[in-house]
């Protein structure tokens, strides 16, 4: 930990020094909420977001906010580590190549509807809920990577590895859920006369209200979609990998067949009941990720810079949480027009997948916090186990 700042209702507990005003002021108004407890975290990849925070941790107690969770539920990360100990630029430009024309992203979708199965059970709400208004548009959405920072990249690990790591979330779902119950909440808010200041964006429900308990689920239907989702990109991956290394002989017999090890999954957009300090209470991780004792983690850089996986050390002032990435410096618009290509093009040499225009440095590694020094402040929170570095992208 950094510092502590103790001018609030509630401490907030920093690992990070240079946390930007906008960023600082939404975790004062989290500190000062009546039912936040024991204090704020603010992780080391820290930036502002909306009502809260990105990478901010807050503990409560029978209420949960749909802001402090964010509008893509479920996003998160996934790596698995393959037998493979080198790869050639010719074999990784081709599995990029076949990975671009299975896997959709940005706004693209799938051209057909997917097997059901691929998809967690539909919850048994009330007709007329987000989940059950979206399903049948997200049975062409799962599989698909989704635009922003999200990526799929090939990697090579300190422990002499090839790796795959997938970035992304619940897509369409995550959206519609946050968007839905945030302004039902900000006018049940507002009819309850509530003390939190509607500025705040922090508007809350009642775990044990209909609206409330009713959040709580299609969050959870989220958390669960993104998981399958990122499982479903990440199952078809390992197909190209194996159809394109794997040559078979004139007897149609594969030679040296591919290994992968089980897939890591880590979420970074939920709010779970937990005990801490010998009470349950609701953990809102919004841009942070559990790095409870033992537990195995995914904390990626920016295109261009290393990934890591890491095990938690379960450091309680942070509420067994740690940073979800490197973190944003800028905005999108802001590196779009003040980034130089050529430089950002520079940082970026040898990895296939850099960005081409100008129009492409919104997620150039310009635009993130040094990862090495996200990783050195949160030293009393993980440990790293392997770094990765990349080879080859694709950005949403």
């Amino acid at each position: 930990m950094k510092k502590v700042i103790s001018t609030e209702k509630l401490p907030i507990k920093l690992w990070l020094d240079d946390i930007e005003e906008g960023a600082l002021k939404q975790a004062k108004n989290l500190a000062n909420l009546s039912f936040a407890l024991k204090w704020i975290s603010i992780m080391p990849d820290s930036h502002q977001g909306f009502g809260m925070p990105i990478g901010g941790v807050m503990a409560t107690k029978d209420v949960i906010v749909p802001n402090a969770v964010g509008v893509d539920i479920g996003c998160g990360m996934c790596a698995v580590k393959t037998s493979l100990t080198e790869i050639n630029t010719e074999t990784l430009k081709k599995i990029m190549s076949e990975i671009r024309k299975v896997i959709p992203v940005g706004f693209s979708h799938q051209d057909k509807k997917q097997d059901e199965s691929l998809m967690p059970e539909i919850l048994k709400v009330p007709s007329g809920k987000i989940v059950e208004k979206e399903y049948e548009s997200a049975l062409k959405q799962i599989g698909t990577l989704g635009g922003g920072n999200h990526f799929i990249e090939i990697q090579k690990g300190s422990d002499g590895h090839i790796w795959i790591m997938v970035h992304s979330g619940s897509r369409n779902f995550g959206l519609k859920i946050a968007d839905y119950y945030n302004k039902l909440a900000i006018k049940l808010n507002e009819k309850w006369n509530s003390s939190v200041p509607k500025e705040w964006e922090l508007a809350f429900l009642p775990i044990e209200s209909e609206e409330g308990n009713f959040y709580y689920r299609e969050m959870k239907y989220a958390v669960d979609f993104a998981l399958a989702n990122r499982k479903l990109m990440m199952g078809r991956i390992q197909e190209i990998f194996s159809n394109t290394i794997n040559p078979l002989n004139e007897h149609d017999q594969e030679i040296g067949s591919i290994q992968f090890e089980d897939m890591i999954n880590i979420a970074h957009n939920y709010a779970s009941l937990e005990n801490h300090f010998g009470e349950n209470v609701w953990i809102h991780r919004k841009g942070a990720t559990l790095a409870r004792e033992g537990t195995i983690g995914i904390i990626p850089g920016s295109m261009g810079t290393s990934s890591y996986i890491v095990e938690g050390l379960g450091n309680k002032d942070s509420f067994e949480s740690c940073s979800h990435g490197a973190g944003r410096k800028m905005g999108r618009k802001q590196a779009i027009r003040t980034l130089n290509l050529e430089e950002e093009q520079k940082k970026m040499e040898g990895i296939i997948g850099s960005p081409r225009s100008q129009g492409d440095l919104d997620e150039a590694p310009g635009s993130y916090k040094d990862i090495d020094v996200v990783m050195k402040n949160q030293k009393d929170l993980v440990k790293v186990l392997v770094e990765l570095k990349p080879l080859a992208v694709i950005k949403g």
